[in-house]
């Protein structure tokens, strides 16, 4: 399925729920791009520029994997949803994430159409992936699947068993690749 293009919903978002703060002029004041494809756990985020006197601006991705597929309501509820962020830092200078004019703004928008609903968090399907890694106690022998190797984790049983709770270096688990 083609992917829609983002300025145009970006502009009419803009002129409908932001009085058209989030651009000058024709120019939005913050970038809107679909993700290059491996933005695959959040359906979008909002960045802000740390170089924007080197031309970097902040920028608003969408997540290609999990939102090409779904109804445009869900590209628009994401992508409003990340313009309320965009709209706190650049126009309110407000770093706050979700919290309460996140909300009240999310609230108004919500109440003024209802072709989407703005949410603080998404309940669309994420593709699970295969664990990488399987991560083996030394001292039991039980595995576990990891989908990436975190250092130090030991095994809680044998930790448990052994050592009264507390970790030990014995039962720090070895990883080795899925095959």
């Amino acid at each position: 399925m083609p992917l829609i293009p983002l300025l145009p919903i970006f502009h009419q978002f803009n002129r409908e729920f932001f009085d058209c703060l989030l651009s000058k002029g024709s120019k939005p004041i913050v970038a809107v791009r679909w993700s290059d494809g491996r933005l695959t756990n959040t359906a979008g985020f909002y960045r802000r520029g740390f170089h924007i006197s080197a031309g970097q601006l902040p920028e608003i991705v969408l997540s290609t994997p999990l939102l090409a597929n779904l109804p445009l309501t869900a590209v628009e509820s994401t992508l409003c949803h990340e313009m309320i962020h965009a709209w706190t830092d650049l126009v309110l200078g407000i770093k706050e994430g979700h919290g309460k004019r996140f909300k009240q703004k999310m609230v108004l928008i919500n109440s003024l159409q209802n072709n989407f609903q703005v949410t603080i968090r998404h309940q669309y399907p994420v593709p699970s992936r295969a664990p990488k890694w399987l991560a083996i106690c030394p001292s039991c022998g039980l595995s576990f699947p990891y989908k990436r190797r975190v250092k130090g984790v030991a095994c809680k049983n044998c930790c448990d068993k052994k050592y009264d709770g507390k970790w030990h270096v014995n039962c720090v688990l070895v990883y080795e690749p899925v095959t």
